[in-house]
Formats: structure tokens, sequence, C-alpha cells
């Protein structure tokens, strides 16, 4: 497998740099040196008090390395992460031989442990970041409301409309609004009785400061699920769910990120639900008599 070149290996590039660096920069320097893997999912928030730095100094140390900022140095320690882990995988392969059909089946079944394991720990991790008083108040925000905008980017998106239909079961007050134009433009026209419910895993995206920003001129309310509470995005929300589950800069969406933003979902859904049992149970029963004629 050929290597990448020189100047574009991003561990050399901090050995070479590394006396250049400041004092604060050689702090991150070391830290990033010491945890390639952890710093991956980390956030530019928890990377710099892990390093006692500010977060201007981890913006500049990932100038200096020739970046135009954290994703992108993340997303360059991914990728020479990863060619280190399948230059050592490729040398392991070449040593085995052919596997039997019994061997094949085992395979698939360790291969289904590890990714059940993993959506375990996503729901363990979401657990342990629960708070009742923000699910409460999370909740009276969305039954309060005239209307929620579920909105999101990329694979977030796809959340916000897992959100929407959900919760549209229950009540017609919930829309997914797609498309980042469609929702600048109703972010500009939303009330103070309105809420704006975003979904980022990272809350670090242009997209969702620049709209919760609409919202909060606007006198609307905003809940963000995400998996970082000290991020940019969750500085403008009034309330702030943490998901659990890591994801890497080369994951683009993992499906253990997603059940653990359901898992939340549907908490929030529960609670609405048991906020008014009776009018729950009538809509519920009215959409599924309406959706009987659809079924064979």
């Amino acid at each position: 497998m050929a290597g990448t070149p020189l100047e574009e290996n991003i561990i050399v590039k901090l050995n070479n740099s590394y006396y250049h660096l400041t004092a604060s920069e050689k702090k991150v320097a070391d830290y990033v040196l010491s945890h390639k893997r952890e710093v991956q999912f980390m956030s530019i928030s928890e990377l710099a008090d892990e390093c006692g730095v500010a977060e201007a100094t981890i913006s500049r140390f990932c100038r200096r390395q020739k970046l135009h900022g954290y994703n992108a140095f993340k997303l360059a320690l991914a990728m020479e992460t990863a060619r280190e882990e399948a230059g050592v995988a490729a040398s392991a392969e070449s040593e085995v031989t052919a596997l039997s059909e019994e061997e094949e089946a085992d395979a698939v079944i360790e291969m289904s442990r590890r990714q059940y394991a993993e959506y375990k720990a996503a729901l363990s991790q979401t657990m342990a970041q629960i708070r009742p008083e923000r699910i409460r108040e999370a909740v009276d925000l969305l039954a309060g409301a005239d209307k929620v905008f579920c909105m999101g980017q990329g694979g977030s998106m796809i959340m916000a409309q897992e959100a929407a239909h959900l919760f549209s079961t229950v009540s017609l007050r919930f829309f997914n609004v797609p498309d980042s134009h469609l929702q600048a433009s109703a972010a500009s026209l939303l009330t103070p009785r309105d809420v704006l419910f975003f979904f980022s895993y990272s809350g670090s995206t242009k997209d969702i400061v620049d709209i919760m920003a609409l919202a909060r001129e606007r006198g609307a309310k905003s809940i963000l699920i995400t998996r970082f509470a000290k991020s940019p995005g969750a500085a403008c929300a009034d309330v702030v769910l943490q998901c659990g589950s890591n994801e890497g800069p080369l994951q683009l969406g993992t499906v253990a990120a997603r059940v653990a933003q359901l898992f939340l979902v549907d908490i929030l859904y529960q609670e609405m639900c048991l906020r008014n049992p009776e009018e729950a149970r009538i809509n519920r029963e009215r959409i599924a008599g309406a959706l009987a004629d659809k079924h064979i």
C-alpha cells in the first residue's frame, strides 16, 4: 500500500514543527501525539480543557499545520490513523488462510456482537447524561408551542424528520423543514410562541449558529440534541440534551449515534404523551383508523 506524501502526513508535520510552537501549542501537540485516537472524538472545547489552553490556541495550532480549522485537523488525524491501522491489518491478512464456511459465520456473529455492544454503549452514555429537569423543560416548550420546527443538516436532517413524524402522531404542531434555505426562511418568521427543535451531533456548523441566532432574534425558544454540551450551537440553545456515542471524522453519521438521538426523542415523546394521555390516545386512534385502509 503506497504511503501518502511526507508533507501530507499530519504526524510528521507535528513532529517537524514542534520546536516552532509556542508553549501553549506544545501542550496541544503533546496531548495529540499521546492520544491520537481519542482526539478524533473530542470537540474543540473538550480538547482545550484537557490541554489547559484556550480554544483560540487550538485554532491557531491547527492553522500552523496549514489546515483551515479544528475539523480539518481531526479529519487529517483520522485519515493518518486509518492508514496506520490499514497497514497493520494488511500485514496480518497476508498471513491468514481462507476461512471455512463455519468460520465465516462465526466472523459475522462476532461483528454483530461488536455492533450490538456499540449500540448498548451509546444508550448507556445517553442515559448517564439525562437530566430530568431538562427533559421537563424541553417538553414544556414543545407542549406549549404554537408550532415546532424540526431541523438539522445532513444526517441530522433525517433525525429531524423522524422527530417530526413521531410527534405528528399526537399533535399537528410539528413540522420538518429539510432544506437549509427553507430553514433560514422559516427561522426568520418565527414568533415567541414557536419553538425550534434542532439536531446536530457536533453542534458546530455554521448553519446551526446562523439559524439559532435568527430564532433568538424573533424571540423563539430552541431545543438542541447534540453530543457536545460545549459547542457553538449549545451556547445558542435554550435547552440542550446530550446524546452518547463517540463518532470519528471518517464515520459520517453512525447508526449508534442515531440510536442515541432517537432514544432522547422517544423520551420526550413519552413525557409529552404522559402530560395529556387521553388526548394522545384519541389522536393515535384517529390516525390508526385513517391509515387502516392503506394496508392490504
